[in-house]
């Protein structure tokens, strides 16, 4: 069947389009980016769990961990200086503040789940959360066991103590509230310890309300709203980056990629890359998407190998205690 002129100037018209939105996106075009990849250590180093059995905000992750083999709980002085030393370029942890107007380091809200303590974090004193076994309530059998009841007595630190800890390495702090104000009470302690924290670049994310705060208290320092303003430039990106627009939303924002889809994000790697770092942005390479699992960053050291070899942005990593020796092979 012969086609008719008017057809055939169609046809000729988008694929002139389809060639022109190719090279476009084509990361070959664009520039090789320059530097490596930062890891970010979550919650330094812990205790891996499942993350399909501990789906959801509430549930007590500590009765779904994987069978031990060390004794270092998140959120503590050891987790911290360990994961810096295994590679963490920047070390997670939590921060939720106390009865008595001390700040700490916790990532539950409520102490019912780790410890042998019962309440909310922020109607127990700093001598109460002291006093506590964090490791209390680990166990990887379903109940049967508790192999690290007793190890974790006394290891709830302050900020401070975490300053301490790491002086001359950045720390990315996580606010666990929405409340506002527990960013002028990190702030307060952050100008208090003398801590550099503009060179050493430390960072800080969250809900809105203290991310909004802590930006204007430290205007130089990467802050951000990983599930509101991070999902807003990734869906953002997807659903028109292919015009070579880059969305509003991205501005100075955070793009997060995850692992299994690499492949929908217009000009991965390099010109992806060139686009995001033209507009301030940066860009975070996660584990993998699975429906009905907690989303969560890398947990196993080859997975790094589907990681596009020119990316120089940030990988969220989980088990920095695998991960970390393997990389200085």
């Amino acid at each position: 069947m012969k086609l008719s002129r008017t057809k055939k100037r169609i046809l000729g018209v988008v694929a002139l389009i389809l060639v022109g939105l190719s090279l476009l996106n084509a990361s070959w075009l664009a520039p090789t980016p320059v530097g490596k990849p930062k890891l970010i250590a979550h919650r330094g180093v812990y205790h891996l769990y499942d993350k399909r059995a501990a789906f959801g905000r509430d549930t007590c992750t500590a009765r779904f961990i994987n069978p031990p083999d060390h004794e270092v709980f998140e959120n503590t002085v050891p987790s911290i200086q360990m994961a810096a030393g295994l590679g963490g370029d920047l070390v997670e942890i939590d921060v939720a503040p106390t009865k008595d107007g001390k700040m700490v380091l916790f990532h539950d809200w409520t102490v019912d789940c780790r410890t042998n303590g019962k309440g909310e974090t922020r109607d127990l004193t700093l001598a109460e959360l002291k006093a506590l076994d964090i490791g209390y309530g680990y166990t990887a059998d379903d109940g049967k066991t508790f192999p690290l009841r007793g190890k974790g007595v006394g290891q709830i630190p302050t900020v401070e103590e975490a300053l301490a800890a790491l002086p001359s390495r950045p720390l990315l702090f996580n606010f666990k509230s929405k409340d506002a104000g527990e960013a002028d009470q990190l702030f307060a302690i952050l100008k208090a310890s003398g801590r550099d924290y503009e060179k050493l670049g430390d960072a800080f994310y969250g809900a809105t309300g203290p991310v909004t705060r802590i930006r204007q208290l430290a205007p130089k320092n990467w802050a951000f709203d990983l599930k509101g303003e991070a999902q807003k430039c990734t869906k953002d990106y997807v659903a028109y980056g292919w015009t070579g627009i880059i969305p509003e939303s991205c501005h100075n924002g955070v793009l997060v990629i995850p692992i299994n889809y690499q492949w929908i994000m217009w000009g991965w790697p390099n010109r992806l890359i060139a686009r995001m770092e033209s507009v301030g942005a940066r860009v975070i390479v996660m584990g993998p998407f699975e429906s009905g699992k907690s989303n969560a960053g890398l947990t196993d050291v080859h997975q790094l190998g589907k990681i596009a070899g020119t990316f120089n942005g940030y990988i969220w990593i989980e088990d920095i205690w695998g991960i970390g020796p393997a990389l200085k092979k």
